[in-house]
């Protein structure tokens, strides 16, 4: 009897523990961000010292504070791709992916659309965190998406091999 009752209460802990690990993963350390109108799209300019905002609207992002590359936004803007010449390009851009209740960010549908051209990636910020870019994609009937990727100092921070003097020096926390 007692070893039923040890297996019985190791397999509801096992059970508890990983729908808790799910959760957090998922759902639990995820806030919706409030938006800032002129500021949550914006765009590096050729030579410029900082991003500049463009027009937008239809904007949702989500956020969480336990890692810098969490952050996924979405929304509409009447600039097409074509139009954002002016604008510095991604070259190879990764999207992340984000939870599944997040609906309007669709990562495989989004590397789809860079992939054939029916998408450009820009920068948006770059160091938005130590070692992180804001990546910004347009596709051509004016959807947009936003997320955060490493940059080389950022993988070269978090792998642990040395940064080297090209990157900024880390800052304070």
């Amino acid at each position: 009897m007692t070893g039923k009752l040890l297996a019985i209460i190791l397999l509801v802990s096992a059970l508890l523990a990983g729908a808790g690990m799910y959760y957090l993963q998922v759902y639990g350390f995820y806030y919706e961000v409030t938006p800032k109108p002129g500021q949550d799209v914006a765009l590096l300019t050729e030579g410029a010292d900082g991003p500049a905002p463009i027009a937008y609207s239809a904007f949702r992002a989500i956020d969480a504070d336990s890692s810098p590359i969490r952050y996924r936004a979405c929304f509409e803007t009447d600039l097409t791709p074509d139009q954002m010449a002016s604008f510095v390009p991604v070259e190879t851009p990764e999207p992340l992916t984000a939870p599944g209740w997040f609906d309007c960010y669709d990562a495989v549908a989004l590397a789809d659309a860079l992939q054939s051209g029916q998408a450009q990636a820009f920068m948006g910020v770059k160091n938005i965190h130590y070692g992180v870019d804001r990546i910004v994609a347009v596709t051509q009937d004016g959807k947009g998406f936003i997320w955060h990727a490493l940059n080389n100092c950022g993988e070269k921070a978090y792998d642990g091999t040395v940064v080297g003097e090209e990157c900024p020096p880390r800052p304070q926390e």
